[in-house]
């Protein structure tokens, strides 16, 4: 009985194997995904939604550094929309629900040259139920916005990555979201 459970896994790995796939960040901190990523730095950005993604950005990006440090060779402009929404209407007509809503538009600035490599947008998005007590409506609605933020900043690490992994040409369009 073990042995064809050994044979399906000896046969899926070479199946993998075969099809091309490869590690992110191969050779640890000395391959080119890493240092790409350690010599990113981020300028501040507006509000508190802009502190939260700006820490999130660093502390990805942070391992990176620790890994194989290295002077700024890019800038990661982000531009943040923070937007609360209310719906589900009660019979009342007081709101029962919101959508907190976070989308970014970063680009990634070649420091030496200027120009812009990547341009592109990212969004996450959560929903809050609106309670009796506003302390925890607004309790609420500031832990959704600590893990949009994490949870944006890590979507544009990871799509940051890939992008330094195919090798950093001039942007020629917005890419999708």
């Amino acid at each position: 009985m073990r042995i064809p459970a050994l044979l399906a896994v000896v046969l899926g790995s070479l199946t993998l194997a075969g099809c091309g796939l490869q590690p992110m960040y191969a050779a640890a901190g000395s391959g080119a995904v890493a240092r790409g990523l350690a010599g990113i730095e981020v300028p501040a950005i507006e509000g508190k939604a802009g502190w939260l993604v700006r820490n999130a950005l660093n502390d990805r990006l942070a391992a990176a550094n620790r890994a194989a440090p290295a002077a700024p060779r890019y800038r990661l402009d982000v531009r943040l929309d923070d937007r609360l929404e209310g719906f589900g209407l009660l019979s009342d007509d007081t709101i029962g629900r919101e959508r907190r809503i976070l989308r970014a538009r970063y680009q990634l600035v070649d420091l030496a040259s200027g120009e812009i490599v990547y341009d592109a947008t990212a969004g996450a998005d959560a929903g809050i139920d609106v309670v009796s007590s506003e302390y925890a409506t607004i309790a609420a609605e500031n832990t959704a916005l600590e893990n949009l933020s994490k949870e944006l900043a890590q979507r544009i690490v990871t799509a940051v990555a890939l992008r330094l992994r195919g090798g950093a040409q001039p942007a020629t369009a917005v890419a999708p979201k």
